[in-house]
């Protein structure tokens, strides 16, 4: 989605609604660039008022709910508070894990630095659980599964650095911010090195699949946002040369 739009609305009803944004769009007011576009005041021109119930980061590509009124709202944050809400995101990382499954609760501390990172902090950090499962290894890369049951601020970016694998491109916390190219992968690319575009150059992280109870009818709802184009790409790419499919992992 850059070239691609700026979300698209995954469903709405007269209660909540569930979008899908691109990566480099900010959910709400961005402290450090106040006049940067946010995507609740442009999907308010589509859906009327929203209210927030939970964020996710900028650079983050992928699922955002939000309530269409205070009743709502107040139940969702409710039952975000209550960690009654499943979040699922898919990252690509650097590395091939030796688990298949890992529980990682580092404490972490905000804003902790002049680039305004989260570190580890285990004397006054805040609980912070992430549980990883591993979808695959493909080349120098695998797909994990991340599910944050807190909410910090960039905790799964964190999280998984901290592990040893840190997240594709991730401009912050990786120990390469360099893009993806179809030519690294592929021994027979014979393209032109000068024309070629990077099959991703942004932060390899998706926030995939929502579960959670309808405020209104109280039924059990999923949600699942389809991998933006960049991302999908390369999925595709690195399926042709490895047969790893994270996407085979779910009932889509």
């Amino acid at each position: 989605m850059s070239a691609q739009k700026d979300f698209t609305i995954i469903y709405a009803d007269d209660t909540l609604a569930v979008l899908n944004k691109r990566s480099g769009l900010a959910v709400a007011a961005d402290r450090y660039d106040p006049d940067a576009p946010r995507l609740d005041m442009l999907a308010q021109t589509q859906l009327g008022n929203l209210f927030a119930v939970h964020r996710i980061d900028k650079d983050t590509s992928g699922l955002v709910l939000y309530a269409r009124t205070e009743a709502a709202q107040k139940s969702l944050c409710t039952a975000f508070e209550n960690r009654a809400v499943q979040k699922t995101y898919h990252a690509l990382v650097y590395g091939h894990p030796l688990w298949n499954t890992l529980h990682t609760d580092f404490p972490l501390t905000a804003d902790a630095d002049a680039r305004h990172r989260t570190i580890v902090n285990r004397k006054s950090g805040k609980p912070s659980v992430t549980n990883f499962k591993c979808l695959g290894n493909c080349g120098p890369f695998s797909w994990l599964e991340a599910q944050p049951v807190t909410g910090r601020t960039h905790q799964i970016r964190v999280h998984s650095a901290q592990n040893g694998f840190p997240i594709v491109c991730d401009p912050l916390y990786g120990a390469s911010q360099k893009p993806v190219r179809l030519s690294e992968l592929k021994r027979s690319w014979r393209g032109n090195p000068f024309e070629e575009r990077p099959l991703l150059s942004r932060l390899a992280l998706h926030a995939f699949r929502l579960e959670f109870k309808h405020p209104k009818t109280e039924k059990a709802t999923v949600f699942y946002a389809p991998y933006p184009k960049d991302l999908e790409a390369l999925r595709k790419q690195l399926f042709k040369l490895y047969k790893i499919d994270p996407l085979a992992h779910y009932e889509l």
